[in-house]
Protein backbone atom coordinates (compact mmCIF):
# COMPACT_ATOMS: atom_id res chain seq x y z
CA UNK A 1 0.00 0.00 0.00
CA UNK A 2 1.29 3.40 -0.90
CA UNK A 3 0.79 5.89 2.02
CA UNK A 4 2.25 9.03 0.39
CA UNK A 5 5.15 10.57 -0.95
CA UNK A 6 8.55 10.14 0.58
CA UNK A 7 10.96 12.35 -1.69
CA UNK A 8 11.25 13.63 -4.82
CA UNK A 9 15.27 13.70 -6.21
CA UNK A 10 16.64 16.59 -8.29
CA UNK A 11 20.24 16.02 -9.60
CA UNK A 12 22.69 19.47 -9.39
CA UNK A 13 25.44 19.70 -11.48
CA UNK A 14 28.61 20.30 -9.27
CA UNK A 15 29.28 21.40 -5.77
CA UNK A 16 28.02 25.32 -6.74
CA UNK A 17 24.79 24.94 -8.18
CA UNK A 18 23.90 22.22 -5.30
CA UNK A 19 24.93 25.06 -2.98
CA UNK A 20 22.45 27.46 -4.95
CA UNK A 21 19.67 24.74 -4.97
CA UNK A 22 20.09 24.22 -1.33
CA UNK A 23 20.20 28.40 -1.10
CA UNK A 24 17.21 28.47 -3.00
CA UNK A 25 15.02 25.46 -0.92
CA UNK A 26 16.51 25.44 2.38
CA UNK A 27 17.68 29.52 3.52
CA UNK A 28 14.82 31.26 0.30
CA UNK A 29 11.81 28.85 0.82
CA UNK A 30 12.66 27.66 4.69
CA UNK A 31 13.07 23.90 4.17
CA UNK A 32 14.85 22.29 6.88
CA UNK A 33 17.59 19.50 6.46
CA UNK A 34 16.99 16.78 8.14
CA UNK A 35 20.12 14.65 6.86
CA UNK A 36 22.94 14.99 4.61
CA UNK A 37 25.56 12.47 3.51
CA UNK A 38 28.11 11.54 0.58
CA UNK A 39 31.41 13.74 0.36
CA UNK A 40 32.31 17.06 -0.10
CA UNK A 41 32.77 16.68 -3.70
CA UNK A 42 29.31 15.09 -3.78
CA UNK A 43 26.93 15.97 -1.00
CA UNK A 44 23.30 14.55 -1.05
CA UNK A 45 20.97 16.05 1.15
CA UNK A 46 17.62 15.32 2.34
CA UNK A 47 15.02 18.73 3.00
CA UNK A 48 11.61 18.57 4.86
CA UNK A 49 8.73 19.80 3.06
CA UNK A 50 6.58 18.95 5.70
CA UNK A 51 4.97 16.79 3.41
CA UNK A 52 7.58 14.74 1.90
CA UNK A 53 11.11 15.44 1.64
CA UNK A 54 13.21 16.97 -1.26
CA UNK A 55 16.30 14.92 -2.34
CA UNK A 56 18.72 16.97 -3.52
CA UNK A 57 22.27 15.43 -5.43
CA UNK A 58 25.26 17.33 -6.72
CA UNK A 59 26.24 14.95 -9.29
CA UNK A 60 24.23 15.26 -12.44
CA UNK A 61 26.69 14.32 -15.31
CA UNK A 62 24.59 16.41 -17.73
CA UNK A 63 22.48 20.15 -17.59
CA UNK A 64 18.98 17.98 -17.31
CA UNK A 65 16.30 18.67 -19.45
CA UNK A 66 12.65 18.60 -19.07
CA UNK A 67 11.28 15.41 -17.85
CA UNK A 68 8.32 13.87 -16.71
CA UNK A 69 8.27 15.99 -13.42
CA UNK A 70 6.23 18.98 -14.86
CA UNK A 71 6.29 20.68 -11.37
CA UNK A 72 6.62 20.71 -7.94
CA UNK A 73 3.99 22.00 -5.73
CA UNK A 74 4.38 23.46 -2.01
CA UNK A 75 1.19 23.70 -0.16
CA UNK A 76 1.66 27.66 1.79
CA UNK A 77 -0.75 30.20 3.51
CA UNK A 78 1.73 32.96 1.74
CA UNK A 79 1.48 32.56 -1.86
CA UNK A 80 2.34 36.24 -2.53
CA UNK A 81 5.13 35.89 -0.11
CA UNK A 82 6.97 33.02 -1.56
CA UNK A 83 6.49 34.78 -4.69
CA UNK A 84 8.44 38.28 -3.24
CA UNK A 85 10.93 36.41 -1.50
CA UNK A 86 12.26 34.81 -4.82
CA UNK A 87 11.76 37.59 -6.91
CA UNK A 88 13.68 39.44 -4.16
CA UNK A 89 16.18 36.73 -4.69
CA UNK A 90 16.66 37.43 -8.76
CA UNK A 91 14.69 34.12 -9.73
CA UNK A 92 11.99 34.15 -12.63
CA UNK A 93 8.56 34.46 -11.93
CA UNK A 94 6.63 32.50 -14.21
CA UNK A 95 3.17 33.15 -13.31
CA UNK A 96 2.25 36.03 -10.60
CA UNK A 97 -0.35 35.17 -7.54
CA UNK A 98 -3.45 34.55 -8.61
CA UNK A 99 -6.97 33.32 -7.38
CA UNK A 100 -8.52 30.21 -9.36
CA UNK A 101 -11.26 27.74 -8.78
CA UNK A 102 -10.75 24.54 -10.35
CA UNK A 103 -13.24 23.08 -12.07
CA UNK A 104 -14.39 19.97 -9.77
CA UNK A 105 -17.15 19.09 -8.31
CA UNK A 106 -17.18 20.58 -5.44
CA UNK A 107 -15.48 23.18 -6.76
CA UNK A 108 -12.00 23.84 -5.54
CA UNK A 109 -11.15 27.42 -5.20
CA UNK A 110 -7.22 28.23 -4.09
CA UNK A 111 -4.32 30.61 -4.76
CA UNK A 112 -1.54 30.19 -7.29
CA UNK A 113 2.06 31.24 -8.11
CA UNK A 114 5.42 29.38 -10.24
CA UNK A 115 8.38 30.41 -10.22
CA UNK A 116 11.59 28.63 -11.63
CA UNK A 117 14.53 27.10 -9.60
CA UNK A 118 17.89 26.94 -10.10
CA UNK A 119 17.67 24.04 -12.63
CA UNK A 120 15.02 25.18 -14.84
CA UNK A 121 12.36 23.38 -12.59
CA UNK A 122 8.74 25.15 -12.22
CA UNK A 123 8.03 25.81 -8.46
CA UNK A 124 4.44 26.42 -7.30
CA UNK A 125 3.48 28.01 -4.30
CA UNK A 126 -0.46 26.91 -2.95
CA UNK A 127 -2.86 27.64 -0.68
CA UNK A 128 -6.51 25.96 -0.70
CA UNK A 129 -9.06 28.71 0.00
Amino acid sequence: MITGIHHIAIKAQGVDEFNKVLYFYGELLGLTEVRRWGSEESPIVMLDTGAGLLEIFADAAEKPTVGAVHHIAFATDDVDGHIEKVRNAGFEIIMEPKDIVIGSEPPYPARIAFCRGVLGEEVEFFAEK
